[in-house]
């Protein structure tokens, strides 16, 4: 039994006629008969009787008339969605952004991706970087935004963003002057740092005491704004990437490139190599990189 089968036999049954129901299915009549004796033997049942030029349901007939109607509307129902699903009509993907780069460089993607498949759901969690691999790797998420390097080979990698760290320090810091800066010219400084879930946290830690010192750490934060605002208060140094540098007002706050050791501050999204990622997901990748590789 199929649903071909489940088909013909409800069309035979509305128009009690195998005539009648073979000019609407646009099947020849032998074919029809054919079928319905198929799914009456495999049911050991008669399903129809065949009274002067009409044709009646049996019992069972009856019985198999009204489950089989909700059978195929289910089926028609699923393959409609799938319809929609392989048309990238509707769907959900699941994206883990860093806080600081998600409002940076997500708002206006994630607004014409949703003006474009307004049915595709998108849902945003909002944690640092090693967490999103761990979500990755777990399968909890479907796509994430990372700051490079990952810590896992099993990750299929799209680089959208190459730049390196800054200084940034208040206008009328003692460093102020210098036009490049070097980590062991920092150590003696307050950090305002990011959190220890945020992979640049390692990575800045691990310079500093490859030049013999552990910075101190005045505060730490997610937030581009409030690491900026508190350097402003004069509670300590920053590294910030260029974008965000070049925003900053210069009344306020000067950046001086840091270069020994360059610290690079490379995104990138990423992906589970080898796990299967539905059709709404694969188009938000393209659509995405698209626009931020073109930026």
């Amino acid at each position: 039994m199929d649903i071909l089968h489940l088909s013909y036999f409800l069309e035979v049954a509305r128009q009690k006629s195998f005539t009648k129901a073979s000019q609407t299915l646009r099947v020849s009549q032998p074919s029809i008969s054919k079928v319905i004796k198929t799914l009456e033997n495999e049911l050991n049942v008669t399903l129809l009787e065949r009274s002067g030029r009409e044709i009646e349901l049996t019992d069972a007939g009856k019985a198999i008339f009204e489950q089989a109607q909700h059978v195929v509307l289910e089926f028609q129902d699923l393959a409609s969605e799938l319809t929609e699903v392989f048309n990238l009509k509707r769907g959900e993907i699941t994206i883990g952004l860093p806080p600081m780069v998600g409002s940076r460089f997500f708002p206006k993607v994630i607004g014409l991706f949703r003006q474009t498949y307004p049915l595709i759901q998108i849902k945003l969690i909002e944690v640092g970087s090693k967490q999103i691999e761990v979500g990755i790797e777990d399968g909890t998420l479907d796509i994430g935004v990372i700051a490079l390097p990952a810590s896992l080979d099993s990750f299929e990698i799209f680089s959208f963003v190459n730049e390196a760290l800054q200084v940034v320090l208040y206008r009328d810091h003692p460093l102020a002057g210098n036009r490049t800066l070097t980590m062991s010219a920092l150590k003696e400084e307050s950090f305002v740092l990011y959190k220890e879930d945020f992979s640049l946290y390692d990575h800045i830690l691990s310079q500093c005491q490859a030049r013999g010192f552990r910075p101190a750490i005045a505060c730490q934060s997610s937030q581009w704004d409030f690491i900026v605002e508190m350097v402003g208060a004069k509670l300590g140094i920053a590294l910030l990437p260029e974008t965000i540098c070049k925003e900053l007002d210069p009344q306020r706050f000067c950046s001086i490139p840091l270069i020994d050791p360059v610290i690079p501050w490379n995104l990138a999204i990423i992906r589970k190599k080898n796990r299967y990622l539905s059709f709404a997901a694969r188009e938000w990748l393209k659509f995405t990189l698209n626009i931020l590789v073109q930026k």
